[in-house]
């Protein structure tokens, strides 16, 4: 085993190879960017070298940098987490030629398996089955679309060098074609410096299904089982699980053996995913190789009971893959929490998190296991700079529908203050028929999100009741100790009457309030609510009668709100002052089209003088690992446009004035 190995990455990934290293007694070193001064994986590290700027181009990208800061450290090896380097074969290759090991892939595997086109052509040759379609060098224009007439529609339009979603278009009918094609090549030149694309057939009713393999230095390669990632928007995973729910015993069998099939192929060693699209006649196609970890790589530890990363360690070290492979037990599910917003197309947000509640990890209430993934705590930054998920949060259960539940709890014991985040439409989604029949397909989301968002419900009553008596209740205790405090419900001229006012999903709710100490007569819109036997209990449980009835909430502080959930559902009231001061809205914020976020302008798609229809297309801006199209706040003719394509912008800045 080796003493001392970098960490060539940041965030959750790098805290959790931090995690197994220190159990094992492997001494870590942490790289850090200016953004990252104070990060987690910093702190958690033996030790931590600075590497350069905020932007991944002037750090965590820097192979020159990375392979100095090894050198100077005395690590033996580099783990390169996933994303950044981890499937970079020149980078694979020069840890190699430093004396150094790298804990992946052969850097000549994941050359062969980088291009998604090459990689077709080499599964086809070892009889592992794939989908139809154009995965050729001709990149003209014409060509690719006269190749699309072929293939036939639906198609997919795939970078040929990338993953994760970028570069990815679906295709519908011809006369999309070009536009669609333009688009994703600006997306894969940004992301993987390579506009080359692929096309194939849309398979229509598909799962994602994907295998987690090994492989060792002795020439055995093995499966760990699969894990389903049906669950997505935009191509990327929102819920992954293992077992499928889809999978047959011997359909998985099959598909097994085809992912070992397409691991031999490249001689692969170490971990890597193999993943394949299955349609609803449970015909499957390889669609790509991940050599490298991946994200939801947790669910596969938890129903296996063993740790990939010291599994990655120990073959880099050059160990044998275990004679004896576990046997799954149980059911796990994942579920990635984000700085978004779901409300607003899921635009990702940045910010200091204000406070971050996660659930306790361990065995839950109800009977499963809660596991927490994370890279940040409360006070911590999501930059603009990095991907914006705060944390995995993983459970198990017994079956699918105990893990369902486990993860309801978890996400009940979740709460974000700061950027926007969503939980809440987490759990809308996995209470969803769709997912909770395990029916869920990789396009659903996209067709029916309107079905999964949190519908704006009518108020629950008993909610604000519960979040008023909350209220009262904190104001009593600040005050008990002074010669004003609330030990009765007298006051002079009325029976201790006391006007709260709420702010509630854009309107505002004002209550009058009678008694103390728990017990209160509730007045509001024309209603009227007896309260009795108000009381905190510990980790967030509230009690009270309403009406006579016993009812039972998770209340707690969030920010300016109280946050009342019921188990199934939360919601959020802002508590406001008595007065309040409502400026005049501007004249011209009708005219100004800003910045939702800082990011880089990618396309400029309109001029001064030109005249705009509402909601026109007319900026690109590339921000979170994502582009973002903004288009005109009303019709009219553009006065000012101060913008050149590679500009970086800050959030709010103006980028267009209409006239």
């Amino acid at each position: 085993m080796f003493d001392k190995i970098l960490i060539a990455n940041r965030g959750e990934i790098a805290c959790r190879i931090i995690r197994t290293a220190r159990r094992l007694g492997v001494r870590t070193v942490a790289v850090f960017s200016d953004a990252d001064r104070t990060a987690q994986h910093v702190k958690q590290a033996v030790e931590a070298w600075p590497i350069g700027g905020s932007r991944p181009a002037e750090s965590y990208l820097k192979q020159d940098t990375l392979l100095e800061v090894a050198l100077a450290s005395g690590a033996q090896a580099i783990h390169p987490g996933y994303g950044f380097l981890s499937e970079n074969a020149v980078f694979a290759r020069r840890v190699r030629e430093a004396g150094l090991v790298f804990i992946g892939p052969d850097p000549e595997s994941v050359e062969r398996m980088g291009s998604k086109a090459d990689a077709k052509a080499l599964m086809s040759e070892a009889g592992v089955p794939v989908v139809p379609g154009y995965h050729g060098e001709n990149q003209d224009a014409d060509f690719l679309r006269e190749r699309a007439r072929d293939v036939g529609y639906p198609l997919m339009i795939k970078a040929a060098a990338g993953g994760g979603g970028k570069g990815m278009r679906v295709v519908r009918a011809p006369e999309d074609f070009m536009s669609l094609l333009e688009s994703a090549q600006r997306e894969s030149r940004n992301a993987f410096g390579d506009e080359r694309m692929i096309l194939e057939r849309f398979v229509e009713g598909p799962k994602h299904i994907e295998f987690q393999v090994f492989g060792d230095r002795h020439g055995r390669v093995v499966h760990f089982n699969e894990r389903e990632c049906s669950a997505q928007r935009r191509y990327q995973k929102i819920i992954e699980e293992t077992p499928s729910p889809f999978l047959d015993a011997e359909m998985r069998a099959r598909m097994g053996a085809a992912a070992v099939a397409a691991a031999q192929a490249v001689d692969y060693v170490g971990a890597g995913t193999v993943e394949f699209i299955v349609g609803a006649d449970r015909a499957f196609f390889f669609m790509e190789m991940n050599t490298r970890l991946q994200v939801e790589h947790p669910v596969t530890e938890e129903v296996l009971g063993i740790d990939l990363v010291e599994l990655q360690l120990r073959i880099a070290a050059g160990a044998a893959l275990p004679a004896t492979l576990p046997q799954p037990k149980g059911h796990a599910m994942e579920v990635r929490l984000y700085a978004e917003d779901p409300e607003a197309g899921f635009l990702p947000g940045s910010g200091r998190l204000e406070s971050l509640t996660l659930p306790p990890a361990g065995d839950s209430a109800l009977g499963g296991r809660i596991r927490v993934d994370s890279g940040v705590v409360s006070g911590d930054t999501v930059s603009i700079f990095y991907d914006p998920m705060i944390a995995k949060l993983i459970v198990w259960g017994e079956d699918r529908a105990h893990a369902l539940k486990v993860l309801g709890y978890a996400l009940a014991q979740t709460d974000v203050v700061g950027p926007k985040s969503n939980v809440q439409f987490l759990e809308s989604l996995i209470r969803h028929e769709q997912v909770v029949t395990g029916a869920i397909t990789t396009n659903y989301l996209d067709r029916h999100l309107e079905q999964v968002l949190p519908k704006e419900r009518a108020l629950d009553a008993a909610k604000l009741l519960a979040a008023a008596a909350f209220a009262l209740l904190q104001d009593e205790s600040q005050s008990a100790a002074g010669p004003w405090a609330l030990r009765d419900a007298f006051r002079l001229g009325h029976a201790g009457k006391r006007v709260l006012r709420f702010g509630f999903r854009g309107t505002e709710l004002h209550l009058s309030m009678h008694g103390c100490n728990g017990n209160y007569s509730a007045d509001w819109d024309g209603q009227h609510a007896e309260l009795a036997d108000a009381a905190i209990a510990d980790e967030g449980v509230f009690t009270l009668k309403i009406n006579g009835q016993s009812r039972r909430f998770k209340v707690a502080p969030s920010g300016d709100s109280i946050l009342v959930h019921d188990g199934i559902e939360r919601a959020y009231f802002t508590r406001l002052s008595a007065y309040r001061f409502e400026p005049a809205q501007s004249a011209q914020a009708g005219n100004l089209l800003k910045a939702p976020m800082p990011g880089r302008i990618v396309a400029i798609k309109a001029a001064i003088g030109d005249s705009l229809e509402n909601q026109q297309e007319v900026l690109v801006m590339e921000a979170m690992k994502m582009e973002l199209t903004l288009r005109a706040p009303r019709a009219g003719v553009v006065a000012e446009l101060n913008l050149k394509v590679g500009d970086f912008v800050e959030a709010d800045a103006i980028l267009l004035k209409l006239e």
